[in-house]
């Protein structure tokens, strides 16, 4: 296949307006029960289903293999919609958007077919790659073993967000034979996956990140995949994804407070107008978190940006090109993070401004909108991204395209 063969091939983008449009209409549906399903942490089985019927998760498939060819900064943008209704469901879907960008930047063949196909039919896949308790930075104690024809797969992660959901697995492990660390690709539907919502995060309580529990579970030959071969991009596209769930939740606030304030009747007697929609200070309020909400979501989109070209790199034959859209995607990654969780808090924390105490209520669940956000952000620290950065700045050091966490050697 020529290099020409392989750029008409990949998913480039699409018009962007008849795309989001296919889910609007879910989103609102989603929106609908965001409220409910915080208040009785219920996890969001139907939402999601309703995103696998309609495609959703195939829209960077190939417009040829039966996707919508969306491109990367067209995905932030529609999960920044999703967000909006519920900040939850694409960070569920965290997982699954990494391993299809995975099975995007694989060689052309028949095991990518199958994945394409798979995804275009509807099925999801989770996340499950962090182990916790006495286990040491660098060790992985999930193992998978060969078992004649197939494999064999042993161990507990947790933060396994989006699993739950999930008809596959995306499964960091270390090969028993030979040592080697492999992504094993595990189907949900056997006995051997056992999962629980045991997430007891303060917020995005919705995301499905318990444990995932594997008893020799079954792994087919084609889904052992050499971690080696990983798409280079994939912390920075795992931090888009976050930033569009920063990004939509700053959305939400604003039309959350633009509502409150809108429907307020009762007015403070040192106020500047009869209705609080009128009040001038009020007014200044909505208006910063709407400014705040406007360049979180410019942010997150321009930082898709070199990620999109980094994929399309990966078939350009062009080394040096490649290396410096992987650089420039994990850098412009991590300068939107420290940016916009920064401005999202700001507005989630804001809107309060806005509003007597009648605003903390519990019946209205304002505060989801802050526990969600910093609980995203808090995700792969921002005072390492900020170093990252200030060491490509300063020295020319090229960034970490993969870290892990674990117990320190020094800890006694």
């Amino acid at each position: 296949m020529t290099h020409r063969d392989n750029f008409s091939s990949l998913s480039a983008g699409t018009d962007y307006e008849q795309l989001a449009n296919r889910f609007r209409p879910i989103f609102a549906r989603i929106a609908e029960g965001a409220l409910e399903r915080e208040r009785n942490r219920t996890l969001p089985h139907e939402a999601i289903e309703w995103l696998k019927k309609a495609g959703f998760g195939a829209v960077r498939v190939p417009v040829e293999a039966g996707g919508a060819g969306a491109s990367l900064p067209q995905l932030v943008r529609l999960l920044i919609e999703l967000a909006e209704a519920d900040s939850n469901i694409p960070q569920a879907l965290r997982g699954h958007f990494a391993f299809v960008e995975d099975r995007l930047n694989a060689q052309p063949g028949p095991d990518r077919d199958r994945w394409f196909k798979r995804f275009v039919d509807g099925d999801l896949v989770g996340n499950a790659w962090t182990e916790v308790g006495d286990v040491k930075i660098g060790d992985v104690i999930t193992r998978v073993t060969p078992d004649g024809a197939g494999w064999r797969l042993n161990g507990h992660k947790y933060y396994s967000t989006g699993s739950i959901f999930a008809d596959w697995i995306d499964v960091f492990a270390r090969r028993s034979d030979t040592g080697a660390d492999v992504i094993a690709a595990v189907n949900t539907h056997q006995p051997g996956v056992r999962q629980q919502d045991d997430w007891d995060g303060f917020g995005q309580r919705t995301t499905g990140s318990g444990t995932s529990e594997f008893v020799d579970a079954i792994v087919e030959p084609e889904n052992v995949i050499d971690f080696a071969t990983r798409f280079k991009y994939q912390t920075a596209l795992y931090q888009l994804v976050l930033l569009a769930v920063l990004a939509g939740t700053a959305r939400a606030v604003e039309r959350d407070i633009a509502h409150h304030v809108r429907e307020r009747k009762r007015i403070f007697s040192h106020g500047n107008a009869p209705l609080v929609r009128d009040d001038v200070q009020i007014q200044q309020v909505v208006g910063e978190i709407s400014a705040l909400a406007y360049a979180a979501e410019a942010t997150a989109v321009r930082a898709a940006e070199p990620a999109q070209r980094a994929y399309v790199a990966r078939f350009g034959g062009d080394e040096a090109v490649e290396r410096q859209a992987n650089i420039d995607a994990e850098i412009e990654s991590a300068k939107a993070q420290v940016v916009v969780a920064d401005l999202v808090l700001r507005a989630s924390s804001n809107l309060f401004n806005a509003l007597g105490a009648s605003g903390v209520s519990e019946t209205k669940a304002l505060d989801r909108h802050w526990r969600n956000a910093r609980t995203a952000a808090t995700h792969n620290p921002l005072i390492y991204k900020a170093k990252v950065v200030g060491d490509w700045a300063i020295n020319g050091t090229e960034p970490p395209y993969v870290w892990q966490i674990g117990g320190s050697p020094a800890a006694r």
